[in-house]
């Protein structure tokens, strides 16, 4: 995979988050919706629990570390999406191949003019999630996480992930940056209760 490095820690500093608001682009699709948000708050990665931990707090793409994580492929399916010019917002669920079990929920913007012909258009089809696009088409990028967050699932959350209960779920506020330093894409990732091998 074509990732690029920057430097930075995964865990940055109140000082430096300042100017980004922590649950963009999902806030968003909320407002559109008039339904408030989830009551959610910052934690830090050293804060966030096993498996989600290994899970959320690195560096890499959502999509192929869930993968590796559960030994298969995983497909998209796009709950709703708007496009203002460059700007491509959608809320999506990832599922996995053949079970279609739900192992992601979010909300990403993406900024198509950062993007390659070939990979836009793909992104578009809203057939395959953006990190497979990224992995297979060899779009220079890098990955970086801003913050972690725990959330108390509401309706939309619990119906997107199959989850029942209102124990916390955890995610992060991730940016994808391009190599000249330009956001390709900012994105919110929630995971379901997460199932370990006995």
């Amino acid at each position: 995979m074509a990732n690029i490095k920057m430097e930075g820690s995964i865990t940055n500093s109140a000082a430096a988050r300042r100017d980004f608001n922590i649950i963009e682009p999902l806030d968003d699709f909320y407002e559109e919706q008039g339904v408030p948000l989830p009551p959610f708050e910052e934690v830090s990665g050293e804060d966030v629990p096993e498996p989600y931990k290994t899970l959320l707090v690195h560096k890499n793409d959502m999509t192929p570390t869930l993968e590796t994580f559960h030994g298969r492929d995983i497909h998209l399916r796009v709950l709703s999406r708007r496009l203002k010019g460059d700007e491509y917002f959608r809320e999506v669920v990832l599922l996995l191949d053949e079970t279609d079990e739900p192992v992601e929920f979010g909300a990403i913007k993406i900024n198509l003019d950062r993007f390659s012909p070939k990979a836009r258009a793909q992104v578009l089809d809203e057939v395959r999630p953006l990190g497979h696009i990224l992995a297979e088409i060899v779009e220079a990028h890098a990955s970086h996480p801003k913050c972690f967050l725990k959330f108390t699932p509401d309706g939309l959350i619990k119906d997107a992930l199959a989850v029942e209960g209102d124990g916390p779920l955890y995610g992060r506020r991730n940016t994808l940056w391009d190599p000249e330093g330009l956001p390709m894409a900012e994105i919110v990732e929630i995971l379901p209760a997460v199932k370990t091998a006995d």
